[in-house]
């Protein structure tokens, strides 16, 4: 038996099957939004509105010399969102998520 009202919010960086999801679970609006794949791939977004969401095909996402990630042969291991809100702070995200030690 489950417990209404009882939710959990959804992580920020996810893996939807060929799909990666970034959420802004924020407030505040995020701006030049870079994402990195595996530290080699690179992505991103000019904007992402807070409480919006950017979903991006993981095919998408490029190497400085143009090799595009091959989900059918490469997993995703790491994934690093770095961006500057509104009022101009830094947003850093890491997935997974780095624990301390």
């Amino acid at each position: 038996m489950l417990a209404a009202g009882c939710s959990h919010a959804p992580p920020a960086i996810r893996v939807e099957g060929r799909t990666l999801v970034i959420e802004n679970q924020t407030r505040h609006e995020w701006r030049n939004v870079t994402v990195t794949l595996n530290s080699y791939y690179r992505g991103g977004a000019s904007s992402l509105a807070a409480g919006s969401r950017l979903e991006a095909s993981l095919s998408n996402f490029v190497t400085g010399l143009g090799q595009r990630f091959d989900p059918l042969r490469e997993g995703v291991h790491l994934v690093q969102v770095r961006a500057t809100d509104a009022s101009g702070k830094p947003v850093v995200l890491d997935w997974p998520e780095k624990k301390e030690e």
